[in-house]
């Protein structure tokens, strides 16, 4: 409550029954009490009346479209995808089969270089790790 842990609230309470008293604590709860019930029922008759004023002015019917938009099935691309002819017909087909026969092709490039650097790399000599020497510079 209030981001406060039990060891404050125990401070908060001590502090409480030294300054008002033993006698006039259960009626200062009991005032609390009631001014928290009474901000709470006006928290919940604020939001009615914001629900309320969102049902006449039209928004959950704008939410319902928005909602509606986000599904493609309900919004009509289908029927906008075979206006355009986007669908999987003929013209899809070929570029399927294009962008196939691209990609075999790429694959058979990247393939042959790598073969031809191993073997590049399997007939060169190795070369033998020598740490290099720094010429002394005279003083």
């Amino acid at each position: 409550m209030f981001g406060l842990g039990w060891s404050e609230m125990m401070v908060v309470g001590i502090v409480a029954l030294i300054v008002i008293g033993p006698k006039d604590l259960p009626g200062l709860f009991r005032t609390m009490g009631e001014f928290t019930g009474k901000a709470r029922s006006m928290a919940r008759e604020f939001s009615r009346a914001m629900n309320a004023a969102a049902d006449e002015s039209g928004v959950r019917e704008i939410s319902s479209s928005i909602k509606a938009a986000s599904n493609p099935a309900k919004f009509g691309t289908d029927k906008i995808k075979e206006a355009t002819g986007m669908t999987k017909g003929p013209v899809t087909q070929a570029l399927s089969e294009e962008r196939q026969a691209m990609k075999e092709k790429m694959s058979d490039a990247m393939a042959k270089a790598a073969t031809d650097r191993q073997a590049q790399e399997a007939a060169e000599p190795p070369v033998a790790d020598t740490p290099a020497k720094t010429p002394k510079a005279d003083t």
